[in-house]
């Protein structure tokens, strides 16, 4: 009969209740890294900025195939 009189659990109250349930996964430290490709001919970074296509610096073709228009890519040329 108890349970028949209780109010119904807030909203804050049932954020509150779900948190304390939630299943919480150890955290995993591991070193800072970046993810970069490098010019295989002259080993200098590959900037977004430098474009998809040839290296900034060399002018190594990074990509072989032929690119389609796209929003942000246009199949003549990307590096500019």
């Amino acid at each position: 009969m108890q349970e028949e009189n209780k109010k119904p659990l807030s909203l804050v109250a049932q954020m509150k209740q779900n948190a304390i349930h939630q299943k919480r996964e150890p955290v995993i430290e591991k070193a800072a890294g970046m993810d970069t490709v490098a010019c295989p001919n002259c080993g200098a970074g590959r900037a977004k900025s430098d474009g998809l296509t040839k290296c900034g610096y060399c002018g190594f073709s990074f990509l072989t195939h032929q690119l389609n228009d796209g929003i942000h890519i246009k199949k003549t040329d990307n590096s500019k």
